[in-house]
């Protein structure tokens, strides 16, 4: 079920609520059934509908109350280790601590933005792993930490699909020139930068390769013709990226990237890599400017070689500029540096896990990554470029 929703968009999802309370009685006291159905009278009243006269939801001291009150949840019933907890924004059932909180396993229901959220649970907070789903919302299925999600954490293993990107710096070492053993590429490291778990020894093999082509309006990388040849000669799919500077107009890097760059049938999307600092922003004008100059070489490079390209860019990035160029962030595919143990929350194509993995074959550290999915998504994928 959870498999078959991932890979709806939120347009195709919508989310119907239906609001039921019920009391739970499970050591059958007085005779009763072990769920019965309750009319909400009232604030925190109910009554069950065998009886005439209102049930009030519990009896629980004062300090009780004063917790759950700061966290608008009031219990129905109290009595059981399954609750059902009617709060000012939705309803809960499932384990609670002492205090009657949300602790354990447990399911969430929103009340006006029909949110749902299924998992762990931690006094009160989501924490460990869970789904949940909203309307107008990505589907989430991962970690959450004190009520925060962080992701899925992504298990690495031989089934992945892996691949490196490169530049001149995998040539040029300490002022020595080095050049790439294409016969023996495997990956051998993921890197000690962030925590990962991995499953089994790291020996994957490397199904595709982008190579750094030109940056700004001026620079080329030495390196760039020969590897994309070797590249391709070795039966690697490869793609071309351009850096982008904030320093030079978006049409003469787009013009010098689309001299200088092999853009193939069967070769993978050109990307356009943006890095810049905060200060950098300001320099050139604002975020304003740079989604602007963003937009140029985009369109102009899909143009020119038929591919749309995909933007390079880092999770920081992403919180802090995409979401004002929704535009950008519907119609691109979006390649993530994220160096961390969780997948970045957004739809991607590649996520980069680190900066300082190894690869037989090649001096010095690599960056290494993955595609969003496995053995068939990638066919597809490469089935798409013409």
């Amino acid at each position: 079920m959870l498999d078959s929703l991932k890979h709806l968009s939120h347009k195709s999802l919508k989310i119907v609520r239906h609001l039921e309370f019920v009391a739970i009685s499970p050591s059958g006291k007085a005779n009763r059934k072990q769920v019965e159905k309750l009319k909400h009278v009232g604030g925190n009243v109910f009554q069950l509908f065998s009886e005439t006269l209102p049930k009030e939801s519990c009896a629980l001291s004062f300090h009780k109350s004063k917790e759950l009150a700061s966290l608008s949840i009031v219990p129905i019933l109290f009595d059981a280790k399954l609750n059902y907890l009617l709060g000012t924004t939705g309803t809960y059932s499932g384990e609670v601590d002492s205090l009657g909180l949300p602790h354990g396993h447990g399911e969430w229901q929103g009340f006006t933005d029909a949110a749902y959220y299924q998992g762990s649970w931690k006094h009160g907070k989501r924490d460990g792993f869970g789904f949940s789903v909203a309307d107008k919302s990505q589907l989430r299925i991962g970690e959450w930490v004190l009520d925060k999600y962080k992701g899925e954490r992504l298990v690495y293993s031989s089934d992945r699909i892996y691949g490196i990107d490169i530049s001149k710096y995998q040539h040029v070492i300490k002022g020595k020139k080095y050049n790439i053993d294409w016969k023996r590429l495997r990956i051998s490291h993921l890197g000690n930068i962030s925590r990962k778990t991995i499953n089994g020894d790291v020996n994957y093999p490397i199904s595709f390769i982008y190579i750094k082509s030109t940056e700004g309006a001026s620079l080329l990388n030495p390196f760039y013709r020969k590897d994309y040849v070797a590249a391709r000669a070795h039966g690697y799919k490869v793609g071309s990226y351009h850096f982008f500077s904030t320093l030079t107009p978006a049409t003469l890097q787009a013009r010098q990237f689309l001299k200088n760059s092999y853009v193939k049938s069967g070769d993978l999307p050109p990307v356009l890599d943006v890095e810049p600092t905060k200060a950098q922003i300001q320099k050139m004008g604002g975020v304003g400017v740079l989604l602007t100059r963003m937009r140029i070489w985009l369109r102009m490079v899909e143009k020119e070689t038929g591919k749309r390209p995909i933007i390079y860019v880092s999770q920081t990035f992403v919180n802090r500029y995409l979401s004002k160029a929704t535009d950008i962030k519907q119609k691109y595919q979006v390649w993530i540096a994220r160096y961390g143990e969780y997948k970045p929350d957004i739809k991607l194509v590649f996520w980069q896990l680190c900066p300082d993995g190894r690869v037989t074959g090649i001096r010095g550290h690599v960056d290494i990554n993955v595609f969003n999915g496995y053995h068939d998504s990638f066919k597809q994928f490469i089935s798409n470029q013409k």
